[in-house]
C-alpha cells in the first residue's frame, strides 16, 4: 500500500496529463481569441503625431520575470518556477504636457513564454537551485497554461496599460489595469524610469493573485502539492525612440 501511494504521488508530482482539446464551437472560440492582434502600434502613431515622444520597447534589451511558488505539505517535493517572456510589444508616449497626460502598454502572449530556463534560475540562489528535467519542464508548461489552470489557448494574452502616472523622474506610481484571463483587474504599482527624454528604462513589479483574475491555483492530490496562488511580475523594460 505505501508502494502505491509513493508511486501516486510521483505521478502526481511528475504532472497530470494535459486535458483534451475541446471541439466544435469552443475550438472556433479559442482560434479567433488566439488570432486577437493587440493592435499597440496603430494605437500609438496618433500620439507620435501629436507630439511628444513615443518610445518603442526593445524585447532583446528587456526581461520581464514572473514567478510562481510551491506550496502544500509536500512543497519540498515540488518546484518553484521561473518564466520569462522573451517575445513582448510595449509602446510609452512621453506626452509634451507632462507626466499626468503620459501612457504605456505592454502586451505578450502566454503560449510564448519561456519556462524554467536553467541560467534564470541558477540567478535566484537556492530555493530555485533545483534541477528540472526537459520533460517535467514540458509538462509545468502543459499543466500551468492547460485548461486546468490559465487556459492559455482561450485567453492567450497579457496586457498592461495605463491609467494614470504621477510622480517625478526617476519614481513614479502607476495605476494599471491588467487583463489576464479574460479579465481586467487595476492596481496601482511603483515605477523607477530612468534615460528620458533621450531612451527609457523602466523597473518594476507587481503581485498578481490568479484567484483574483478567476483562475484555480494549480493543486494536486486534494492540496498535498500546489501552486501558491500569489503570482510575482519583475520588469526591467528598455524603450527607444525613432
Amino acid at each position: 500500500m505505501r508502494w502505491m501511494q509513493t508511486s501516486l504521488l510521483c505521478a502526481a508530482l511528475a504532472a497530470c496529463a494535459s486535458a483534451p482539446e475541446p471541439s466544435g464551437t469552443l475550438n472556433s472560440e479559442r482560434a479567433a481569441l488566439s488570432a486577437a492582434p493587440t493592435d499597440l502600434p496603430a494605437a500609438y502613431a496618433p500620439l507620435r503625431a501629436a507630439g511628444g515622444r513615443v518610445f518603442a520597447l526593445n524585447p532583446a534589451r528587456s526581461e520581464v520575470r514572473i514567478y510562481a511558488f510551491r506550496a502544500g505539505k509536500a512543497a519540498k517535493l515540488g518546484h518553484n518556477h521561473v518564466l520569462s517572456a522573451p517575445v513582448f510589444e510595449g509602446f510609452f508616449h512621453l506626452a509634451s504636457d507632462g507626466t499626468a497626460a503620459s501612457r504605456f502598454d505592454l502586451a505578450f502572449r502566454l503560449d510564448q513564454l519561456a519556462f524554467d530556463d536553467p541560467q534564470h534560475r541558477a540567478a535566484l540562489g537556492p530555493a530555485f537551485a533545483s534541477s528540472i528535467s526537459t520533460e517535467d519542464t514540458a509538462s509545468t508548461r502543459n499543466n500551468m497554461l492547460g485548461d486546468n489552470n490559465f487556459q492559455a489557448a482561450r485567453f492567450p494574452w497579457v496586457r498592461i496599460h495605463s491609467l494614470q502616472i504621477s510622480g517625478d523622474a526617476p519614481k513614479f506610481a502607476a495605476r494599471i489595469a491588467v487583463e489576464l484571463h479574460g479579465q481586467t483587474r487595476e492596481m496601482l504599482v511603483p515605477l523607477t524610469v530612468n534615460g528620458l527624454p533621450e531612451t527609457l528604462v523602466v523597473e518594476g513589479a507587481l503581485v498578481l493573485p490568479q484567484s483574483d483574475f478567476g483562475v484555480k491555483p494549480l493543486s494536486v492530490l486534494g492540496g498535498l502539492l500546489s501552486v501558491q496562488d500569489a503570482v510575482i511580475v519583475e520588469f526591467k523594460l528598455s524603450g527607444e525612440s525613432p
